[in-house]
C-alpha cells in the first residue's frame, strides 16, 4: 500500500526571512526595555516607581521583589502552555515550517522574554545606591542588585539563547524531533530552574531596609504561606517538564527514566518546601502542580483539540514527606532529606507505579524495576539533600564546613550524571527481523491496517518493557499508541487499527531491559531530507533498527562527530553554569542571613545589658 504525503515542511532551520522578523522584533523589544530601564535609573520617568511602591503597599515586598514576582508568575504559566502545546503539535503534526508558523511558540517567546524581563526588573530596580537586600551584589559605584535577581536574569537568558541556537542546530545537525535536544532543554531548563530564584529573591526582600512585613496580620500570614506553597507547586511544575515525552506516550528514551525523574523532581521540592514553608506546605505544593497541570491538559487537549497527555501525580510523595516531618528528623535537615529522598524513591515510587499504570499508555513492568530503582533511590536521595541544603541556605544555616555542601551538590549531579548515562545505554539487536502480515482497513481518505508480527526467535523474553505500535505526526491531533497483544513466543496482534497513509509515521517499537529498537511499517515520503516512502506492504519483512533513525528521521546522522561534540559540550556547560549559578546564590543569601543574625543577637545583647 503506498500513499502519497501531504506537503512537508522545511528541515535545517527557519526560512531567512522568519529569522531576520524574529531578529528586528528581539531588537526593537531589547531597545525599548533599555529605554525604560534608562529612564527609570535617571529618573526621566516614574511610572516604573509608582508601580512598585503600590506592590509593595499591598504586598509588604519592596518594588525589586514584587515586580519579578509578577513577571515571573505570568511567564511560567504563559510558558508552560505553550510548551505543552508546542509539544501536542509536534507530536501530531510533525515539524513546523519555522517559529512564525507554530501558534505555541509565541506564548514560549512571551514567557521566556517575561522571565527575562523579571530578572532584569530586579535588577534595575534599584536606584540612587539604595542597596537591596543584604545579598546585593556591585554592579557599578552606585549600582547594586539583589543576587538573585541577577539569577534569574540569567536563566531567562539562557533560556531565550535556546531560540536562535535551536535553529543553529537545525542547520548543522537537522532537526531533532525529540524535548530533550540540547537547545529545547536549554529552553526548559532556564525557566524551569527560574523558580527557585523567585523563592530566593523573596527572602532577600524578608531582609531589606523597605520590608514592611506583615506583623500580626493572621490573614496575611496565611497568605505568604500558601503563595510560598504555590511558588514550591511552581518549582515542581518546572522540575516536571522534562518528562513530557513520557507524559504524551512517545518517549523515545528507555522506561527507565521515569520514575528517576519523577523521584527527583518530587524529592528536591517536597523536601525543601516542607523544611521551609512548613506543615502542609509539601501537600499543598503538590495539590497546586495538580491543578495547574489538569487545567493546562484540558486547554490542550479538550479546547485545541491537540494530542492528550497526562501526568504524575507526587501526592503519595507528598505524603510521606509530611509524615517524615512529624519525627525528629525534622530538626536535623540534612538527614531528614536523605531520608524523604529514600523514601521518595521507593514507597514514593510504587505509589506513583499506581498511579502511572492507570492513566499513562505503557505500565511500569517488572523488566525495568530493578534498574529503575537502582536509578531512582541515589537520585532521589540526592535531590533531598539538595532541598535540605535550599531551605538551610534560605534560613542562613548552610554547613559551617563549605565543602559539605559542595560536596553533596557536586556527588549529586555526578549521580544525576552518571544515572542519566546510563539511562541512554540502549543496544539494538544485530540481524534482527520482524515480518508483518498486514490487513488494510479503513477508507481511502483514511486508511488504517490491522497486523500480526512475528519476530526473530528469542529476540524479546517473556516480560519486555514494552511491544508496541506508535503512529504520530499524521495531523490534528495525531498520536496513536497500542501495546501489541501476545500471542505466541515471538509474535504479537494489533488489538484496534492504526493509521497509515499522508503524513502518518507509523512503527513497531520494542523496549527489552537495555534493548531499544524499532522496525518502521509505513513511512511517507519525504522530499526535505531526500526520503522515498517505506510502504505498508501486505506481507513483509524488514531489520530492526535504532528507533532514533525513524522517530526522528529529520536528523542528520552523518554530522561530523567532533562538531556534535563540542556542541553538547557547549551546552553542557552553560547548563552547568546556570547550576553553579543558585548555588553561588543560595550560599551568597545564606551568608548575609548569618551575618545579619549575628548582628542582631549583638544588639540585642547590648540592648539587654546593665543600665547606667
Amino acid at each position: 500500500m503506498s500513499f502519497r504525503a501531504e506537503e512537508v515542511a522545511p528541515v535545517g532551520g527557519a526560512a531567512l526571512d522568519q529569522v531576520i522578523f524574529l531578529t528586528i522584533g528581539a531588537g526593537i523589544v531589547t531597545a525599548i526595555l533599555l529605554a525604560i530601564a534608562w529612564g527609570h535609573r535617571t529618573h526621566r520617568i516614574q511610572w516604573f516607581q509608582r508601580l512598585g511602591d503600590g506592590l509593595q503597599a499591598r504586598t509588604g515586598e519592596p518594588g525589586w521583589s514584587s515586580i519579578p514576582a509578577l513577571f515571573v508568575a505570568s511567564s511560567l504559566v504563559v510558558a508552560l502552555l505553550g510548551f505543552l502545546w508546542d509539544v501536542s503539535l509536534h507530536a501530531g503534526r510533525g515539524r513546523d515550517e519555522g517559529p512564525l508558523a507554530n501558534p505555541a511558540h509565541y506564548l514560549i517567546l512571551y514567557g521566556l522574554f517575561a522571565l527575562f524581563i523579571a530578572g532584569m526588573s530586579a535588577i534595575v530596580y534599584p536606584r540612587d545606591g539604595q542597596k537591596p537586600g543584604i545579598a546585593s551584589v556591585r554592579i557599578t559605584r552606585k549600582w547594586y542588585a539583589p543576587v538573585a535577581g541577577i539569577y534569574i536574569a540569567a536563566c531567562g537568558l539562557y533560556a531565550l539563547i535556546g531560540f536562535p541556537l535551536d535553529d543553529v542546530w537545525h542547520r548543522l545537525f537537522g532537526q531533532d524531533v525529540t524535548l530533550w535536544g540540547p537547545t529545547h532543554l536549554m529552553l526548559i531548563g532556564g525557566a524551569g530552574l527560574s523558580t527557585a530564584g523567585i523563592i530566593l529573591l523573596h527572602r532577600e526582600a524578608e531582609f531589606s531596609d523597605e520590608w514592611k512585613g506583615r506583623g500580626d496580620n493572621h490573614a496575611a500570614n496565611v497568605m505568604h504561606k500558601a503563595t510560598l506553597a504555590m511558588a514550591f507547586g511552581g518549582l515542581l511544575i518546572g522540575l516536571s517538564v522534562f518528562q513530557a515525552e513520557f507524559d504524551f506516550g512517545i518517549a523515545q528514551f528507555r522506561m527507565v527514566f521515569a520514575p528517576m525523574m519523577i523521584a527527583a523532581a518530587a524529592a528536591l521540592t517536597l523536601v525543601a518546601a516542607r523544611l521551609y514553608a512548613g506543615p502542609g506546605a509539601a501537600l499543598f505544593a503538590a495539590f497546586f502542580f495538580v491543578i495547574v497541570r489538569g487545567v493546562v491538559a484540558f486547554i490542550v487537549g479538550d479546547v485545541f483539540g491537540q494530542a492528550s497527555h497526562v501526568f504524575p501525580l507526587y501526592l503519595g510523595s507528598a505524603l510521606l514527606i509530611e509524615l517524615l516531618a512529624l519525627s525528629k528528623l525534622k530538626d536535623r535537615p540534612l538527614l531528614f532529606g536523605a531520608v524523604g529522598g529514600l523514601l521518595i524513591g521507593t514507597v514514593g515510587t510504587v505509589v506513583e507505579k499506581l498511579w502511572n499504570d492507570a492513566v499513562f499508555q505503557f505500565p511500569w513492568t517488572s523488566d525495568m524495576w530493578l534498574e529503575g530503582l537502582l536509578m531512582a533511590v541515589p537520585v532521589a536521595i540526592g535531590a533531598g539533600l539538595c532541598g535540605a541544603l535550599f531551605h538551610l541556605g534560605l534560613n542562613g544555616r548552610l554547613p559551617a564546613n563549605r565543602w559539605v555542601g559542595r560536596t553533596i551538590v557536586t556527588l549529586s549531579i555526578l549521580v544525576t550524571g552518571g544515572a542519566v548515562a546510563n539511562g541512554l545505554a540502549a543496544t539494538v539487536p544485530d540481524e534482527a527481523q520482524a515480518t508483518f502480515q498486514i490487513t488494510e482497513t479503513g477508507t481511502r481518505d483514511n486508511p488504517e491496517i490491522l497486523f500480526d508480527v512475528t519476530v526473530t526467535e528469542g529476540l524479546i523474553d517473556d516480560d519486555p518493557t514494552w511491544v508496541q505500535v506508535t503512529a504520530w505526526q499524521g495531523g490534528g491531533a495525531g498520536v496513536v499508541t497500542q501495546q501489541l497483544e501476545r500471542t505466541g513466543p515471538n509474535s504479537w496482534t494489533t488489538t484496534e487499527p492504526v493509521p497509515i497513509g499522508g503524513n502518518w509515521k507509523t512503527l513497531l517499537r520494542v523496549q527489552d531491559g537495555r534493548m531499544l529498537t524499532a522496525v518502521p511499517i509505513f513511512l511517507p515520503a519525504d522530499p526535505a531530507i531526500d526520503a522515498e516512502e517505506v510502504p505498508a506492504s501486505a506481507e513483509v519483512t524488514r531489520d530492526f533498527v535504532p528507533e532514533i533513525e525513524i522517530l526522528q528521521r529529520e536528523r542528520d546522522l552523518d554530522t561530523t562527530p567532533i562538531l556534535w561534540s563540542i556542541a553538547n559540550a557547549v551546552v553542557l556547560i552553560c547548563s552547568l553554569a546556570i547550576l553553579a549559578g543558585i548555588c553561588a546564590s543560595v550560599a551568597r543569601v545564606s551568608g548575609a542571613i548569618a551575618k545579619e543574625g549575628e548582628r542582631r543577637r549583638a544588639d540585642d545583647a547590648v540592648g539587654a545589658g546593665p543600665k547606667p
